[in-house]
Parts: structure tokens; sequence; C-alpha cells
């Protein structure tokens, strides 16, 4: 079967629910093609929109149903996976209620990866910022978010992380905090 044919039809049949993919995801099923090779494959795919790319190396399954509004969630629990990574700082904090001023598509997570902005076009921008804190410092205040597939940050190690990268602490509304 051609490359392109098998690829079509392995996403046809990917269970409900999975429309997100990584390239390395398609490296098994195309054990003989070269990393150029596959490259190709993947921008084939994406010119004949069977593939939409939201980033470098992560693709979405043009034909699955998904929500619009997780796929930088998704997308950020992809990137680094095996790494500590958690939604934190604005994100947590918006969420909360503390800080009104987020921009729309934008997601702000700590990691043991290195730091930086991926911009996923039209879905927004995922931000990393690098901590040197270990896993299990953090276990008490980090609960497993399902919708999102991530980590999260309690509000109070959120604002933890906000003074130690730095972060502009004149956006957060401390009156909010007090209220039940």
């Amino acid at each position: 079967m051609q490359p392109f044919r098998l690829l079509q039809k392995t996403l046809e049949q990917a269970p409900a629910g999975r429309y997100l993919f990584t390239a390395g995801d398609f490296s098994p099923l195309f054990p003989d093609l070269s990393v150029a090779a596959l490259r190709m494959l993947l921008s084939r795919a994406v010119e004949q929109e069977l593939l939409l790319r939201i980033c470098k190396g992560v693709y979405i399954y043009s034909k699955a149903d998904y929500q619009k509004g997780l796929v930088l969630y998704h997308t950020a629990s992809r990137l680094r996976e095996g790494s500590l990574s958690y939604l934190s700082l604005e994100s947590v904090l918006s969420e909360a209620g503390l800080i009104s001023r987020i921009p729309p598509g934008w997601i702000t997570l700590m990691t043991r990866g290195r730091s930086g902005k991926i911009n996923c076009g039209p879905w927004g921008i995922i931000e990393f910022i690098h901590t040197q804190r270990k896993s299990e410092t953090l276990a008490e205040e980090l609960t497993f978010d399902d919708r999102y597939g991530l980590r999260r940050a309690s509000v109070k190690l959120a604002l933890r992380d906000m003074r130690l990268a730095r972060r502009p602490m004149d956006l957060i509304n401390m009156n909010m905090m007090e209220k039940p």
C-alpha cells in the first residue's frame, strides 16, 4: 500500500477522541521511510488537508471531531511528554478569577524542559517557563486535569511561580483571594 493511502487509512481508523498526532506517532507505521521521506509525507498530508499542522511536529486529523478550545492544552501535553510540565502562572490565576487580562489563546506552563513560546497559528500560543524544581517537591500542589491532559498548579503554587518567574504581579487582584 502506498504510504499516503496507509496514512489516510490509519487516521480514518483512529479511535474516537483521538485527533492529535506527533510526527513520532507515525514513525512506526513507516519503518522503511527515512526521516526526510516521512517529513515529505506529512507535508503532502497537510497540503491535501488530511492533516492540519498545529506547530512543528504536531498535527490534527482534519476529519476528527475535537473541541477547539482544548487544542492548545492537548498540544502542550504532547510537546512535553516525559518531562515535568504543569499549567500555572497566568493561566491558573485567570481561571481562578484573580487575573482578568490574559490574552485569549495563550496558555502558560512551568516545565523542567526549556523555556520558549510555541506559536500554534490560529489556535494560539503556548508559553513554557523553565523551573529547576523537582516534581516530588511540588506533588502536593499539583493535580491532574483530565480535560486538559495536564497537571495543574494550585493557586498558591501559581502565585509562587509568578514571583519566581519574575512575572508582573500588578495584574493580580489579591482582594479576590480573600472571598470564599
